[in-house]
């Protein structure tokens, strides 16, 4: 999967959680990009069986779709948690974690949850 389509999921299953459920409009008003591209990347989404949508209906996220999206969640969270740990600005931390969520390898990403979960126990 893309990064471009784990961000379409991301907000997908963020705007899901916070209004019970997501349409185009939201989707593109929360990543700032036009209606179309939303319809297109939806269009993906479905190839890979992570979403379905009737025509003009709400974007409903499958049980596949669900835990791709909360795993993308949980690492965007984890690397902004360690980010705002390190000192850098909560807003700044979030935009950064956005970009490096879909690069970073799992096992930088484990060590970042060791280095975290280390802290944490010692605060």
């Amino acid at each position: 999967m893309t990064q471009s389509l784990e961000d379409y999921l991301e907000a997908i299953y963020v705007i899901s959680k916070e209004v019970g459920n997501a349409c185009v409009r939201d989707v593109a008003f929360r990543l700032n990009v036009k209606m179309p591209s939303v319809v297109k990347a939806i269009h993906e989404l479905k190839k890979l069986e992570l979403v379905s949508q009737e025509p003009y209906g709400p974007i409903v996220l499958t049980a596949a779709g669900r835990r791709a999206a909360g795993s993308v969640l949980n690492r965007h969270n984890l690397i902004r948690t360690f980010l705002v740990k390190l000192g850098v600005s909560a807003k700044t931390a979030d935009k950064d974690a956005c970009l490096m969520e879909h690069i970073l390898s799992a096992e930088t990403l484990d060590k970042i949850r060791s280095y975290t979960q280390e802290k944490e126990m010692q605060a």
